[in-house]
């Protein structure tokens, strides 16, 4: 039993990493690329851009070894996911940095450089995608 002052985020972490393994075998070179899947793995790789654990060479590092795990014929199917993921993240980033005109006090903070601002690529085409990773 963990101590009470244990925060219960290892707990949520472990419990991640299993529920996504659950009921699947692989085997060597596969990722799953379930919608889930994918989703999970922009938000993580997110999450550690945000949290300074990794530099944006290190997530396009990782996306590129992710890519090389995925069969070949379920890439359309992987990049389908992924796009969409992005596509719905940036919309996210978009939303939120443009309502941030709206609080009053907001104005008062100095306005964001656009070179400071999140750094989501536009959707490329599959070929361009491809040849990338």
């Amino acid at each position: 039993m963990l101590h009470p002052s244990y925060s219960n985020l290892w707990f949520w972490r472990l419990a991640t990493v299993l529920l996504e393994n659950a009921g699947r075998v692989t085997m060597a070179q596969e990722v799953s690329i379930s919608y889930q899947a994918v989703k999970s793995k922009v938000y993580r790789l997110i999450d550690a851009l945000v949290e300074d654990a990794k530099s944006e060479g290190d997530i396009q590092e990782s996306v590129r070894r992710w890519w090389k795990l995925i069969h070949p014929s379920d890439r359309p199917v992987a990049r389908k996911y992924l796009l969409s993921v992005l596509e719905k993240s940036n919309a996210s980033l978009s939303a939120i940095t443009d309502g941030l005109h709206e609080f009053k006090d907001f104005d008062e903070v100095p306005h964001l450089e656009s070179e400071k601002l999140p750094k989501i690529h536009p959707i490329v085409p599959q070929a361009r995608m491809i040849s990338r990773v």
